[in-house]
């Protein structure tokens, strides 16, 4: 990764939130690409030794990608995001849950309202990420879980993939 890049990661307790921002060394439709393609998904979104398995992906405002976190003893965590705003290299923003494999809600697990930001500098993508929450309690389980942790080490799973779509591309 370039050490360059900007990750900031904060927690707004008044407002139940969660604040990411992250830098990624390509240009906005590769980014953008990355985050909205089941099978670039599968390859970057889970934190290693994990990976993910898309069953679907409906990119729509009311489609949901619906897919299985899975751990190297082959054991499935199923989540869903309910895709709410789409604005094509703009904006991307989903209601995430746990579920099972079709879809069913598990509804004792926080959910969280993802709301992605998207532009880029000079062939460099700044994604602005906000996590709203109901309570408070919500982001305690979160980062209870390793939520900060995963997350940054999917990041760098997409810093290290991104080059290879990028060679695919020229």
């Amino acid at each position: 990764m370039n050490s360059n890049l900007l990750f900031d990661f904060s927690v707004d307790k008044e407002n139940k939130t969660i604040h990411i921002k992250r830098e990624f060394d390509a240009n906005l439709d590769l980014v953008w690409q990355a985050w909205t393609k089941a099978e670039l998904l599968n390859e970057w979104w889970a934190p290693k030794p994990y990976h993910i398995e898309t069953k679907s992906l409906d990119l729509r405002v009311g489609g949901m990608w619906l897919y299985a976190m899975v751990s190297p003893q082959d054991e499935k965590m199923w989540c869903k995001a309910d895709y709410k705003v789409i604005e094509t290299e703009k904006l991307l923003s989903w209601l995430d849950a746990f579920c099972d494999e079709n879809g069913k809600e598990n509804t004792i697990k926080p959910r969280s309202l993802w709301t992605n930001n998207f532009t880029e500098n000079n062939g460099i993508t700044l994604v602005n990420i906000t996590l709203k929450h109901d309570k408070l309690e919500d982001i305690k389980a979160m980062i209870d879980m390793g939520f900060k942790e995963g997350l940054t080490m999917a990041f760098e799973n997409l810093d290290n993939f991104l080059p290879t779509i990028k060679n695919k591309k020229t």
